[in-house]
C-alpha cells in the first residue's frame, strides 16, 4: 500500500485492485486525524494486503475512536475486526442495515456500533462529520460524510474511476490523469457500479445532487479514484450526465474463456531427473 498524505488532517491508504478488461481500481481507506481519530474504511478482504502495517505508519491503531465504514462491501471491512481488537476504545459508524449485513459474516459487538443515518452529525472532538447518501452508491447502507473543518468530502464509492495502471491508481493526486480521460472512466465506473442510474427519474436524480452543490467541498475522497482538490463542480456536472452514458454490458462466458486464452500459463516447477 502507499501513503499518501492531504495536509495535515488526512492520510490516505491507498491500495489498488486490477480488473481485467476495466482497469486497476482504486481502493482506498482514509484516517481523519480529528482529536477523536477516524478511520474511514478499512481495505480489501483480500490476504497479505498490509493495511494495519500501513494504518500504523500513521497513527497508533490504540488511539483510533471511530471507524467509519462508508458501506459493508468486502472492499471496505477487510480489516474492521482486526482495527477494533487493536483498538480498544473505537465504536464503528454505520447504518441498521449495515450492522446487519456486516454481521452475516460475523457478528458486530452491538456495545461497539453507532448507528448513524444521511443527514446526522457526529461530534469527533475539534470538528463535525455529517453523513449524508452519495448520488451513486452500490450498496443501500452507503454513507458519506463531510468534513465541516477541512471541507473534505469522504464519498464512498460515487465519482471513483478506473486508472490504466497501478501507479495512477495509488497516485497522491487524480490531476496525473488528463480531464477527458478521467471523465470517461468515471462515467464507465459509475455505469459499472450504479447500473440502476439508466433507469432513474431524471429530476429527481438531479435534486441528489444539491447536498453536494450547497456543500461545495473543497476536497473529494473516494474510496475507488486518487485525492481530488478543487474538482467538485467537474465532478457534479458528470454525475449529471451519467444516466445518459453507455450502459455497461459486461464479459459474457465465452468472452472469458477468450480472455483467459490470452494469460501467459503458469511456470511449471521443474523436474527432477532420478537416477
Amino acid at each position: 500500500m502507499d501513503i499518501n498524505r492531504i495536509g495535515r488532517e488526512v492520510s490516505v491508504l491507498a491500495d489498488q485492485l486490477e480488473v481485467p478488461g476495466i482497469g486497476f481500481i482504486p481502493v482506498n481507506a482514509f484516517v481523519l486525524h480529528a482529536a477523536e481519530p477516524v478511520v474511514i474504511d478499512t481495505g480489501l478482504s483480500l490476504p497479505d494486503r498490509g493495511f494495519m502495517d500501513a494504518l500504523g505508519s500513521v497513527i497508533d491503531p490504540a488511539d483510533v475512536e471511530w471507524i467509519w465504514i462508508t458501506h459493508p462491501d468486502r472492499d471496505h471491512t477487510g480489516a474492521v475486526f482486526d482495527l477494533l481488537q487493536v483498538a480498544p476504545r473505537a465504536r464503528v459508524i454505520t447504518t441498521f442495515i449495515g450492522m446487519g449485513i456486516m454481521s452475516t459474516e460475523r457478528p458486530l459487538p452491538i456495545e461497539r456500533v453507532y448507528l448513524l443515518n444521511p443527514g446526522q452529525s457526529l461530534d469527533v472532538g475539534d470538528r463535525r462529520l455529517t453523513g449524508f447518501r452519495p448520488p451513486l452508491f452500490d450498496n443501500p447502507a452507503t454513507v458519506g460524510c463531510y468534513d465541516d473543518q477541512s471541507g473534505v468530502c469522504f464519498s464512498s464509492d460515487c465519482f471513483g474511476a478506473p486508472m490504466p495502471s497501478a501507479e495512477l491508481a495509488t497516485c497522491p493526486d487524480v490531476g496525473y490523469l488528463q480531464a477527458d480521460e478521467l471523465r470517461t472512466a468515471q462515467l464507465l465506473w459509475a455505469t459499472v457500479d450504479s447500473p440502476w442510474v439508466h433507469t432513474v427519474d431524471q429530476a429527481k436524480y438531479l435534486d441528489s445532487l444539491k447536498t453536494l452543490q450547497a456543500v461545495d467541498p473543497a476536497q473529494i475522497l473516494s474510496t475507488h479514484l486518487p485525492p481530488a482538490v478543487g474538482r467538485t463542480p467537474e465532478f457534479l456536472d458528470m454525475l449529471a450526465v451519467a444516466p445518459g452514458a453507455d450502459p455497461f454490458i459486461g464479459p459474457d462466458q465465452a468472452a472469458l474463456e477468450r480472455l483467459l486464452a490470452g494469460f501467459e500459463p503458469a511456470p511449471q516447477p521443474a523436474t527432477v531427473q532420478h537416477p
